[in-house]
């Protein structure tokens, strides 16, 4: 698209840096927390997946839609970003599985960017000060107008916003990873048992229940509000708590259902927000991070193991909050030391602050779905 033809946009952040630049997606004004994140590929999984709500992505790779979109690549039913910031942008994309460019799947859903501005100055603002607040507009071109509004729109820390991402209808989720993606040899571990599984839906990708069912696991999802009564229901043979949005602290319902449901001393795995709610119910707390972890290639291990992980979180869990009577680390982030997984010391319960499912992104943590079906086995 030539300039002459490019909507004018503007970016506002909540301490008043202001950005000017050009319009992709839909033209309107959006208001949410910027983040960034340093894959290099990716971009439809992250556009789509549920864990940004709330939240306007800034791409450090500097091409964003050369590839196009389509839909078997999408990890919810539409994108989840409240917008997106990129320095240049394809609206003529070359790749054979593209069924649409990016800019137009973004007005379809009405998501709103913008892009030709200096990410890397913009990256490094938030390193330094932290995520805040910020607008993207093409409707409000006066800055201390867009200004006002970011400033009065609500800060993530307090935010639950699971209602916002969670199924409202319970289903049951079958398939596994298609078979020309598949990267593991999960024969040894399928062997033909059916495991039950209730996932609670926090704002789940779709890519984590095809894992699921690659190993071997009929998948029931549940809206996040469910009572433990009705979860119980199911007989299941272990408990999945989902990644998702927003501040853990604030999804009291997930606490206090997952509190009941170790009562019941099912093997259960947490991914992400599922991670933080299994440590909030065991009474641990979580801090918000200054500009969080998103990205492809997050180091996480203990000792003398590591993988490389794919993370998407703006909280984490406070070590000296842990119980340490009842709960140990598995994993650390090896960037900057915080807790990057715990297990139960006596019961078959472990979670990870990352995503282990990848997709796309490194396959080194793929194992833990293996781990989770082998403890279901074991408690069988």
């Amino acid at each position: 698209m030539p300039l002459s033809d490019a909507i004018p946009a503007i970016l506002v952040l909540a301490d008043g840096t202001t950005y000017r630049g050009w319009s992709f997606g839909a033209t309107k004004t959006t208001i949410g927390e910027v983040v960034f994140n340093t894959g290099m590929t990716g971009y439809q999984e992250v556009l789509t997946d549920p864990s940004y709500c709330g939240q306007i992505v800034l791409f450090t790779y500097p091409e964003l839609g050369n590839t196009g979109v389509n839909p078997e690549d999408e990890e919810s039913n539409r994108p989840q970003v409240r917008g997106a910031i990129a320095r240049n942008i394809c609206h003529r994309p070359s790749n054979w599985r593209s069924t649409q460019s990016l800019p137009n799947y973004l007005k379809q859903h009405e998501i709103p960017g913008i892009y030709g501005i200096d990410t890397r100055a913009l990256t490094r603002k938030i390193r330094m000060f932290g995520a805040m607040n910020g607008g993207i507009s093409t409707n409000i071109l006066d800055e201390a107008e867009l200004l006002e509004q970011v400033q009065a729109s609500p800060n993530m820390k307090g935010l639950n916003l699971v209602r916002e991402v969670t199924t409202s209808d319970i289903y049951e989720w079958s398939e596994p990873t298609n078979s020309v993606w598949e990267y593991n040899d999960v024969s040894g571990v399928n062997s033909g048992e059916i495991f039950t599984v209730v996932a609670l839906d926090f704002g789940v990708k779709r890519n984590i229940l095809r894992r699921l069912a690659s190993y071997g696991c009929r998948v029931i999802v549940v809206p996040a509000n469910t009572p433990p009564e009705e979860i119980l229901k199911y007989n299941p043979d272990g408990i999945f708590l989902s990644n998702g949005p927003g501040d853990p602290a604030a999804v009291s319902e997930g606490i206090e259902t997952t509190k009941v449901l170790l009562g019941a001393q099912k093997p259960m795995f947490g991914i992400c927000l599922g991670h933080q709610i299994i440590g909030h119910a065991l009474g641990a707390e979580t801090f918000k991070l200054k500009f969080g972890h998103r990205g492809l290639n997050q180091p996480a291990g203990l000792q003398q193991r590591v993988e490389i992980t794919s993370q998407n979180h703006s909280f984490a869990i406070e070590p000296d909050s842990l119980p340490k009577a009842v709960m140990e680390v598995s994993h650390f982030n090896l960037n900057d030391g915080t807790i990057a997984g715990v297990r139960h010391k006596s019961l078959p319960i472990f979670s990870v602050q990352y995503h282990p499912e990848a997709s796309p992104g490194p396959h080194d943590a793929d194992y833990l779905f293996e781990q989770f079906v082998q403890q279901m086995r074991l408690s069988r």
